[in-house]
């Protein structure tokens, strides 16, 4: 098969095999933020007492979420569908005096050094890696101690500490993108645009999209820390043995499919593609906003939630009808096989190692890329090796590279001492400065949030040596400035994604003779009564 077109190098890259374990995929149980808002969580005397900005601001000068909502779909019958839902986006900013202050100065009057707890929830090698760099942070000044504490997972970082008071809760969190607009209505944080404004702090070095999938109605509300995307990881024996070009793996869902097809039909994988349902995977219940974001469809009304409330979602929009139709063919043909809910996260990579029928490709996040490099290199799988494997953008609807933002942010609990806030703003600029950005990155997979860190060494020579690690840097940088480009903001987002997640189980199920656009009308309404319920209790 020939295809053609322009490539960046770095999507001609090799590939990966398996065992992510947790990496791909969280897992937690708890109250959700969103069942009944957080005004009932703490006690009174617990309730910090900073404003929260007005949800219905419009984004400031520079910032990476587009001047208006509407949707730039190729499809014109998709762009007009949605675009008249769109409203027209508000036109004032929270001036930073409205803002919850950050008390960046009070380290200086501080007597001995401020103890700061780091809650965070990752999985693998991650916390020995967060570890090492709190103790670097530690041995280089005396004015803050930090204790990094895991809790094995995001929704465990956001669940406990929703239902902790004031007193337990820890003075800087890591948490994940899903939680913006609830954090940021909880007049439970301090926003990090304060801090960036008292301080001073430079910030032209970062990159827009990943500052931009942590800033709702003009402000920066977490500090972007480890980013990370889907990409596809497949195995380079496998599409040499079908007559396929390793290097030419595919961008677009026509090209999955007819890569799939041959792959299949000369008996190099028994199927091309793996897919799950799990809630937050690469083909699951998060992946809709990622390709409706490739297409250039709003996955919400205003402007994906950046620009005002979300009021709406789209799922019953011609875009969900041709993805869900396009992967239940996939499905249905053999082309690809479902690995099901996939709650741990690594069934889908070990569906590529499966000895009696092995797939040849899975789109998974790049965080598990250094896992499953370390695993392979360690004989992990017989007759593969890490060379064996290669990473690639993420096919999608359409031939312009790019995907959403995920991973976590650095957010500051209100409620604190000052001083205790200033320290947890010191580490976070520690954490987000140019050199501890590359040796995060090289030692855990995972993209720099800012452009500068790429200069620098190791992660600047690991680019050069293996540039497997530099594709999920590349494709966020090919996320445009548009409104849809970011991922949405919705207040009850974890449970929407999870309602996706159901109904693509419900179409897996019988691929062939599901009512696509009942589940989707389904799914639709159920999501939008979600949100109604978010938004009235919030």
């Amino acid at each position: 098969m020939s295809r053609s077109r322009r490539r960046s190098p770095v999507a001609r890259t090799v590939a990966v095999l398996a065992v992510a374990g947790g990496l791909v995929a969280a897992c937690g149980s708890g109250k959700s933020v969103t069942d009944a808002g957080f005004d009932p969580i703490d006690p009174p005397e617990a309730a910090p007492t900073a404003t929260t900005p007005s949800t219905t601001d419009a984004p400031a000068d520079g910032e990476p979420v587009g001047d208006d909502g509407s949707p730039t779909a190729a499809d014109p019958t998709v762009t007009d569908a949605v675009a008249s839902t769109v409203p027209a986006p508000p036109t004032t900013v929270t001036p930073l005096a409205d803002l919850p202050p950050c008390p960046v100065d009070a380290l200086d009057d501080a007597t001995g050094p401020i103890e700061v707890t780091m809650w965070f929830g990752l999985a693998g090698d991650l916390p020995g890696v967060l570890e090492g760099l709190a103790a670097e942070y530690n041995a280089s000044q005396d004015a803050v101690v930090v204790d990094v504490q895991n809790q094995t997972d995001y929704e465990s970082v956001v669940d406990k500490f929703v239902q902790f008071g004031i007193n337990e809760r820890p003075e800087l969190i890591l948490a994940p993108e899903y939680v913006v607009q609830s954090f940021a209505q909880s007049e439970l944080f301090i926003p990090v645009e304060s801090c960036i404004a008292a301080d001073e702090y430079p910030i032209d070095s970062f990159l827009p999209g990943a500052l931009g999938a942590y800033a709702l109605s003009g402000t920066q509300w977490g500090m972007p820390f480890n980013a990370s995307n889907p990409v596809l990881y497949y195995n380079r024996l496998m599409f040499e043995a079908a007559g396929l070009d390793p290097d030419d793996p595919p961008l677009t869902f026509d090209e999955l499919r007819a890569v799939s097809q041959q792959l299949v039909d000369s008996g190099a994988a028994a199927h091309g593609l793996v897919v799950d349902n799990a809630r937050d995977s690469g083909t699951g219940g998060a992946s809709f906003e990622q390709w409706y974001g490739r297409a250039g469809v709003p996955f919400a009304d205003n402007g994906n939630g950046r620009l005002a409330p979300t009021s709406q979602v789209f799922l019953d929009d011609p875009q969900a009808f041709d993805i869900l139709t396009f992967m239940a063919g996939l499905v249905d043909s053999g082309l690809a096989v479902s690995v099901g809910e996939n709650a741990g996260g690594q069934a889908g990579l070990l569906k590529l190692a499966d000895a009696a029928a092995p797939a040849a490709m899975a789109i998974e996040t790049s965080a598990a890329l250094t896992t499953v490099l370390a695993a392979l290199g360690g004989g992990l799988i017989p007759g593969l090796t890490a060379d064996d494997v290669g990473v690639a953008f993420m096919p999608g609807p359409s031939d312009s590279p790019g995907a959403q933002i995920g991973g976590g942010a650095l957010w500051i609990p209100a409620g604190k001492s000052d001083a205790e806030a200033a320290a947890a703003w010191d580490f976070i600029r520690f954490l987000a400065s140019a050199q501890t950005q590359s040796t995060w990155a090289d030692a855990t997979g995972y993209i720099p949030v800012r452009a500068d860190a790429v200069d620098l060494d190791p992660i600047a020579s690991t680019y050069v040596s293996d540039p497997r690690f530099r594709v999920a840097y590349d494709q966020l940088l090919a996320v445009g400035d548009e409104a849809t480009a970011s991922r949405p903001v919705i207040g009850p987002q974890r449970e929407i994604r999870q309602l996706v997640a159901d109904a693509i189980a419900r179409v897996y199920a019988d691929p062939a003779g599901a009512d696509i656009t009942a589940i989707l009308a389904e799914t639709d309404a159920a999501a939008d009564a979600l949100i109604a319920n978010y938004n009235r209790l919030n």
